[in-house]
C-alpha cells in the first residue's frame, strides 16, 4: 500500500504525525481561538509539530538538503521563539502576539508540504500538481498565506481587545 503512494515506512510515520499535529492545531484554534501550550490540543500540536519537523530532516525524497529541510528548520526556530515568548512573564504585551502568531504561522507552514506532497501524489495516477513549481500549487499556497494573514489579524484583534478589557477586581 505504501508503494502505491511512493512512501517509505518512515515517510508514512512522518505524514501521520503531521496529520495528527494539524488536527490538534485546528482543534486548538476552534476551541480557544489560538494555539498555545496551556491546552492539551495546543501542547499536542507543538510537540507533534516538533516531531514532524525533526523527522522531516531525515527525508530526502528529492535528493539532498533542500527547501523542505529549510522549512523544517524554520518551523523549529519559529516554534522556539513562540514557546519562549509564551513562557516569559505569562505572555504579556508583545510576547502574547509573538506566541500566538508564531504558533499559527507554523500551522501555515504545515500547509506547504501538505499541499506539495499530497498534490503531487494524489489522485493516484493523475496527481493534481506536476511538481513543486506548479503554478496552481503556488497559487494555493499563496491563498493559504492570505488565510493565515486574515486569521492572524483576527487573533491580534482578539488579543488587543482582551488586553484592553477591564479586569475584575481581586476577591478580598
Amino acid at each position: 500500500m505504501l508503494d502505491t503512494f511512493n512512501l517509505s515506512s518512515f515517510g508514512a510515520f512522518h505524514t501521520l504525525v503531521a496529520l495528527v499535529a494539524v488536527a490538534c492545531g485546528i482543534a486548538a484554534l476552534v476551541r480557544h481561538g489560538r494555539i498555545g501550550t496551556a491546552t492539551p490540543a495546543g501542547l499536542g500540536y507543538v510537540l507533534l509539530t516538533v516531531a514532524t519537523s525533526v523527522t522531516g530532516l531525515f527525508i530526502f525524497r528529492h535528493g539532498g538538503f533542500g527547501p523542505p529541510h529549510v522549512l523544517a528548520i524554520l518551523t523549529l526556530v519559529v516554534l522556539a521563539v513562540a514557546w519562549a515568548a509564551e513562557r516569559r512573564a505569562g505572555a504579556t504585551g508583545a510576547r502574547r502576539y509573538v506566541a500566538v502568531l508564531g504558533y499559527s504561522l507554523t500551522l501555515f507552514f504545515h500547509l506547504i508540504p501538505g499541499l506539495t506532497e499530497g498534490g503531487t501524489r494524489l489522485p493516484l495516477g493523475d496527481p493534481a500538481f506536476s511538481g513543486p513549481e506548479d503554478p496552481t500549487l503556488k497559487m494555493l499556497v499563496g491563498l493559504g498565506f492570505l488565510v493565515y494573514l486574515a486569521g492572524a489579524a483576527w487573533q491580534a484583534l482578539r488579543l488587543h481587545r482582551t488586553a484592553r478589557a477591564p479586569q475584575p477586581a481581586p476577591a478580598r
